[in-house]
């Protein structure tokens, strides 16, 4: 059997923030799950350290695990905490700045290109 998950545990109890560490001037990221149409990724980013400006092809949900960042989506910035939840459109210009050093879980969902019937 093949798993599409890995770098994490499975049939146990996780905190996701645990999974992940702070390295000082640092962004570190850890693949969960990888396919055509999903992307699931744990990442952590310093204070002061940031992800620049950039689109995806997918829709991004970004959950904050721990910690504070500043999402920018097009013109407008918000700032988010642990607890707290983002919906980033594909397609539009986003970037991510750390206010304090933060966790959280990025998953992109892609529309799939083609179905075969």
């Amino acid at each position: 059997m093949s798993n599409i998950m890995k770098n994490i545990g499975f049939s146990q109890v996780l905190n996701l923030k645990d999974l992940i560490s702070y390295q000082k001037g640092q962004v570190l990221s850890m693949t969960i799950a990888q396919i055509p149409a999903v992307n699931v990724t744990l990442f952590s980013l310093d204070a002061g350290e940031g992800i620049s400006t950039h689109t995806t092809a997918g829709d991004a949900i970004v959950q904050i695990l721990d910690g504070e960042a500043d999402i920018t989506i097009g013109d407008q910035t918000l700032t988010v905490k642990e607890g707290e939840t983002v919906i980033m459109p594909s397609d539009i210009p986003h970037a991510l700045e750390a206010r304090k050093a933060f966790k959280m879980l990025l998953t992109v969902i892609k529309q799939p290109s083609t179905y075969k019937s």
